[in-house]
């Protein structure tokens, strides 16, 4: 049974929006806005598991924004964003979570105190929201005038996650079944439910049009993170007969191969570790252990996606990765060009922020003798500055 179940609904086309494809599916920041929002809930310690509601002509681009991230297989939408809100709940019946908090995929920015308050908020009610107090001055205008001035007392801007007692949003939603209601706190209203109100994020904005995205740009503090980190990883594999190596997510020819539990990447699992170390979350080995037998020949650009995800997630940004390979053979450079472009892809970095260099041991050592291959990677990353932590 999953306690608190986050469903996410990410049906929309985004039509107001405008672009090549859906707003959900759009970059921000390196990564795109409906992995955001799911991260901001698959990361949190409350969370059970992450549904995700989509539009299945969008399956394709879902499959591409999800890639490496442990969800179930999403559920098909329908036509209004209440009958996609319903067909999710119900096909959550079968986990019977306890609770569930319903976030639209276009709020990218939710934070973890947000979530945690939603939670909270439900161990005292059964319908509560994040919102947010309206500050400023209304205006009911008609062409072009000023008609009225509305008094802003008691006015609140509705925001997500919503959070429910499970069973008591799904039969409410089974029994309004066909409205156009625009939220799920409309439809606990419908009822009779009383809804309960947290203070949101005031950041916690729905992205609408691109003057949002370029707001949320903002917002991440792509021109403020100026909490400047350097680390280091360091990984070593054994050479075996084989046919093929692979090093940096390039997999090339050589008469043999490295060993490990894994593709034995030793260029990604040096750099998974450098980035890891940037916010002091351990080693590869913390969080794929090779004594369990799923990560057995797993591709490494998993273990690297999870580690920009978790950095991502506290707010930083990459900023440059050097990583030097050691050994006799095979011989790198021939193959340099391609490790460096490899990288810049999996990392979404320009080529003047990713460094492939290669050295020998001068036939010193392990690697002098052609049992293994080495790699070390320095990484330097961005963060917001928090005065706070700082101090401490």
């Amino acid at each position: 049974m999953k306690d608190c179940v986050a469903l996410i609904v990410a049906a929309g086309t985004g039509e107001r929006f405008g672009g090549e494809v859906p707003k959900q599916y759009q970059d921000l920041a390196g990564s795109t806005i409906l992995r955001r929002s799911i991260l901001a809930f698959l990361t949190h310690p409350r969370i059970g598991q992450v549904q995700v509601v989509i539009n299945p002509q969008h399956r394709d681009l879902y499959d591409a924004a999800v890639d490496g991230l442990d969800l179930p297989v999403p559920v098909n939408g329908g036509s209004s964003r209440q009958e996609s809100v319903r067909l999710g709940l119900e096909s959550l019946q079968k986990d019977k979570p306890k609770t569930v908090l319903i976030h639209d995929a276009a709020r990218p920015l939710i934070d973890e105190p947000t979530i945690s308050a939603v939670c909270d908020a439900l161990l005292e009610h059964k319908a509560v929201i994040a919102a947010k107090p309206l500050v400023d001055t209304l205006k009911r205008g008609e062409n072009g005038i000023v008609q009225a001035t509305i008094s802003r007392e008691n006015l609140w801007q509705a925001h997500t996650p919503q959070g429910f007692h499970f069973d008591t949003i799904l039969a409410a939603h089974q029994k309004v079944k066909g409205q156009a209601l625009t939220d799920d706190a409309a439809v606990a209203e419908q009822i009779g439910l009383p809804v309960a109100l947290i203070h949101s994020n005031p950041d916690n904005m729905k992205l609408t049009n691109p003057d949002d995205l370029d707001r949320a740009r903002r917002l991440l503090g792509m021109n403020a993170l100026l909490d400047v980190r350097t680390a280091s990883g360091f990984d070593v594999h054994r050479l075996i007969p084989g046919n093929q190596i692979t090093i940096c997510g390039h997999t090339f020819a050589h008469d043999q191969s490295l060993e490990g539990h894994s593709d034995a990447d030793v260029g990604l699992h040096a750099i998974t570790d450098a980035i890891l170390g940037t916010f002091g979350a351990g080693d590869i080995g913390m969080h794929f252990p090779p004594s369990d037998p799923k990560w057995k020949g797993a591709d490494s650009t998993r273990f690297l996606q999870h580690s920009v995800d978790l950095l991502q997630q506290r707010g930083g940004a990459i900023s440059h990765v050097d990583v030097t390979i050691m050994c006799e053979r095979p011989k790198i450079g021939p193959q340099r060009e391609a490790m460096q472009k490899r990288l810049c892809e999996l990392l979404k970095l320009s080529p003047d922020r990713v460094s492939v260099k290669a050295t020998t041991t001068e036939r010193l050592g392990f690697t002098g003798r052609g049992e293994g291959i080495a790699a070390q990677a320095i990484v330097t990353a961005r963060f917001p500055f928090k005065e706070e932590a700082h101090a401490a």
